[in-house]
């Protein structure tokens, strides 16, 4: 129901929704002088770094070497569009490190990378 808050467009639109808050309070904080702004330009970094943070999370554990590694394994030679697209899947929910201790031959995981398949291949933009 909520497959929008994984996409890459609502996170590059939260971004932009914090910077705009925040350049709003400097630019009322640099006319008023009131600490009453300066509470909400530290009230919406906290916000934005505690919101933000998971969603990079994962994104900076794996290093450029290990990602190609994973997707040259591709194992559907036929549909590669869709293999990149399961292995960008795997890249945003795990960390390096959970991927690894990872057990593949769980049905927990095998189930997961059946319904990653079926998202990217799922041609509607919803």
């Amino acid at each position: 129901m909520f497959d929008f808050l994984d996409s890459d467009w609502f996170i590059i639109g939260l971004e932009i929704v914090f910077l705009i808050l925040i350049i709003f309070d400097i630019k009322k904080y640099v006319e008023t002088k009131k600490n009453e702004y300066m509470v909400n330009i530290v009230l919406t970094l906290g916000f934005a770094i505690w919101t933000l943070y998971p969603f990079y999370n994962s994104y900076f554990e794996w290093d450029e070497k290990t990602k190609q590694e994973m997707l040259k394994k591709c194992d559907d030679s036929n549909n590669t569009q869709v293999c990149n697209c399961i292995d960008e899947s795997i890249f945003k929910n795990y960390t390096f490190l959970e991927y690894s201790k990872l057990d593949k031959r769980s049905k927990d995981y095998k189930d997961e990378i059946k319904e990653m398949r079926e998202d990217c291949e799922d041609d509607s933009w919803f």
